[in-house]
């Protein structure tokens, strides 16, 4: 039989499995199974046990639940409110204003969260009824907001990054220090485009009184310490060499605690509803790594991403075309799945044929974390959409129009990044 009937009923497997509305972990090893069992001589039930353990029982994997853990802490604290206050006073003269404090806020977040939806979900909870009950215009503040939430996965420490690490064997330390400058220039690009959409529509952006004194600004400014202090921590004591990411993460929890304590927020039921989401959100996406795992043995021994390699290598596609053919493909991809999916799905038959082209491992991990970031706002499954709808009850296309301006920004990221892939690089090249 050849690859392109074998590729299509399982593709098709999958699609059927998942309209049945199976868990994508158990859809994932489904798929396997029926490959396996289906398409080669190896038997399916030893081969899924000994993969799905292996996969369940990896080192590196630890500082996945640490960081949602310590995502799931800030959440319940004051950090937000915090954060808006310290950065207000910053942003008077600036042509945008206020609508800036999206941005930050989102790239400050990032910085300890390691989640998209968490960091949306956080700075829109502070931003959206403060701008509001300002004046600023509905739709920049929606659209920054969609667009800006996507930094907690570029800036690290980032989930994406480890599951990307931990499929791809990269250092998850060297992505994450290779995430640093994309995510500040990302940012500086959203900052952008607020400021010039600002310049050309004056009279939607509200005027404002400054009644505070230096001194008041000064208060207001040291209230962003305790998150400084926390990124210093735990992507200090990695970019130092005094830490892995496993134990980088082990200190965020701890600094995330101690942070939550001081602030008077830590309790019983905010402790136990922390745990209880970490444990849940790691529990699902621990689920989809294994039943990926599996997936990609199988996949291995079909031998598809072997032969797609050699077909994409007949067809003699540039280096930017074949990314360029990979950022649509994960585009599309986006619209029925969710970032982590997309990528222990797919690494099994991508990154033979990254190899093969000659890309560094480490800039396509952070390109594919920049185009994963577009399908987070992307209908009909962008995670940001979602929240944002959850938020604001408005529609999920009225959402997605309103973000399309910072969709195009990531795409100029991505080229940007390709002409000058130094960016990514130079930092991991340096450790």
């Amino acid at each position: 039989m050849n690859d392109a009937l074998i590729a299509g009923l399982l593709v098709l497997s999958l699609f059927l499995i998942l309209g049945s509305g199976v868990w994508i972990g158990l859809t994932l090893s489904g798929v396997a199974w029926i490959g396996m069992q289906l398409f080669t001589a190896r038997p399916a039930g030893d081969a899924m046990a000994v993969t799905i353990w292996g996969a369940s029982s990896s080192w590196t994997l630890t500082a996945l639940p640490l960081f949602i853990l310590m995502g799931e802490i800030l959440f319940r604290t004051r950090l937000s409110e915090d954060m808006f206050r310290g950065l207000a006073p910053l942003l008077g003269r600036i042509p945008g204003r206020l609508l800036h404090t999206n941005v930050l806020g989102c790239t400050i977040f990032a910085a300890v969260s390691g989640s998209s939806a968490a960091t949306c979900a956080t700075i829109g909870k502070m931003t959206l009824p403060e701008l509001q009950r300002r004046g600023y215009p509905e739709g920049i503040v929606i659209g920054s907001l969609a667009g800006a939430g996507t930094l907690g996965l570029l800036i690290p420490p980032s989930i994406i990054m480890i599951v990307y690490g931990v499929t791809a064997e990269v250092s998850i330390a060297k992505l994450f220090i290779a995430g640093v400058i994309p995510g500040i220039i990302l940012a500086g690009l959203f900052s952008g485009y607020i400021v010039v959409w600002s310049l050309l529509n004056r009279q939607l952006i509200p005027v404002e009184v400054d009644t505070m004194t230096f001194a008041q600004k000064f208060r207001e400014f040291w209230r962003l310490g305790p998150v400084v202090l926390l990124i210093i921590a735990v992507l200090g004591s990695i970019y130092l060499g005094i830490a892995t990411a496993t134990e980088a993460a082990a200190v965020g929890v701890l600094g995330a605690l101690i942070l939550s304590a001081v602030q008077g927020s830590l309790n019983w039921k905010s402790f136990s509803e922390a745990l209880m989401g970490a444990t849940r959100l790691y529990c699902m996406i621990a689920f989809i790594l294994a039943g990926a795992a599996f997936l990609t043995l199988s996949m291995g021994y079909i031998g598809l991403p072997r032969h797609l390699a050699e077909w994409i290598g007949t067809l003699g596609l540039t280096k930017f075309e074949l990314i360029m053919v990979i950022m649509v493909f994960y585009i599309v991809l986006g619209c029925f799945l969710d970032g982590i999916s997309m990528i222990v799905l797919t690494m099994g038959v991508i990154l033979p044929t990254i190899v093969g082209a000659g890309i560094d491992l480490i800039w396509f991990g952070i390109f594919l974390v920049l185009v994963v970031e577009m399908a987070q706002i992307t209908p009909p499954v962008g995670f940001n959409l979602f929240v944002l709808q959850g938020m604001t009850k408005k529609p999920l296309s009225y959402i997605a129009r309103v973000a399309m301006p910072m969709f195009f920004l990531m795409i100029l990221t991505v080229l940007i990044f390709y002409q000058y892939p130094q960016i990514i690089t130079w930092l991991p090249s340096k450790m």
